[in-house]
């Protein structure tokens, strides 16, 4: 099954962390478990801060991306849309919390779980947790905003 960023339009998918188009990015892939959303990302050793633990940027990053994806799956599912029905919806982040719990090892694949908080109008919360081998390390808020037709190239 295709995760939610194979259906990001390709005027759209460009970003560093989610963009499929992006050849030095991330890439992530994010998929509906249940009531939640999950992305799975190992960190690279380029992905270091100290020796042995990621860079807090890079959870953010994949926070955010993690985040805007699980938007716009919640508002086609709101809607009982398929992903790839017209209009395509694409979200960006309007706002971004990120609060650090605990260091995150690097080398363990990285777990990132989303839930959607609320959906308001043409925007949506969703509140999103990394884990490493099951413990929480680092968990944030996007409010991501549905993206106006006139930001697109």
């Amino acid at each position: 099954m295709p995760a939610f960023q194979d259906y990001y339009p390709e005027n759209v998918a460009h970003c560093y962390g989610c963009g499929k188009l992006n050849a030095h990015g991330h890439q992530i892939k994010t998929d509906w478990d249940g009531d939640e959303t999950v992305t799975r990302f190992t960190p690279r050793p380029e992905h270091t801060a100290i020796p042995g633990f990621v860079y807090g940027g890079l959870l953010a990053s994949l926070i955010d991306c993690h985040g805007t994806g699980t938007a716009a799956a919640a508002m086609y599912r709101q809607e009982n849309r398929a992903m790839d029905s017209e209009p395509p919806f694409r979200f960006v982040t309007a706002s971004l919390h990120v609060d650090y719990l605990k260091p995150t090892p690097l080398g363990p694949e990285l777990e990132i779980r989303g839930k959607v908080k609320e959906i308001r109008g043409r925007k949506v919360i969703v509140e999103a947790t990394v884990y490493a081998e099951g413990v929480a390390t680092a968990r944030g808020e996007i409010v991501a905003a549905q993206m106006p037709p006139s930001f697109t190239a």
